[in-house]
């Protein structure tokens, strides 16, 4: 562990993207953020991700929490954790076996930049 950096819990952060897995669906939501990005559904995903992948800034932030992260999409949320009608965007908090929901759609979709979702991540976790 990191000298100097909260660690004061090891829950894990499940970042729930508003799309579903799979090649497909990952081309059409390219193509929709890159042509149309003012009426794509997934703020998560239009803060964090380029064209070309993950934001070198966003992995940076990431590696700065110092817990589990994992990433799943809409239809892999309600696979793995049983959990739908939940409006997406989402970032959960997992300590056990259940994520509880720790920044909703709303909150997310407020954040205009990188920084603000990063402010608002930290301010949550404490």
């Amino acid at each position: 562990m990191n000298e100097g950096v909260n660690t004061t819990s090891d829950a894990a952060l499940v970042f729930v993207y508003n799309a579903d897995s799979g090649l497909f669906n990952a081309v059409a939501d390219l193509a929709h953020k890159t042509f149309s990005p003012q009426t794509y559904q997934c703020n998560l995903c239009a803060l964090t991700y380029s064209a070309f992948g993950m934001r070198a800034s966003w992995k940076r932030f990431l590696e700065t929490l110092n817990r589990p992260l994992e990433f799943l999409h809409a239809d892999e949320l309600q696979e793995r954790y049983g959990i739908s009608g939940v409006a997406l965007p989402a970032v959960f908090r997992r300590a056990g076996e259940r994520p509880e929901l720790l920044l909703d759609a709303d909150a997310i979709n407020a954040c205009r930049t990188m920084e603000d979702l990063q402010r608002l991540i930290r301010e949550r976790m404490t």
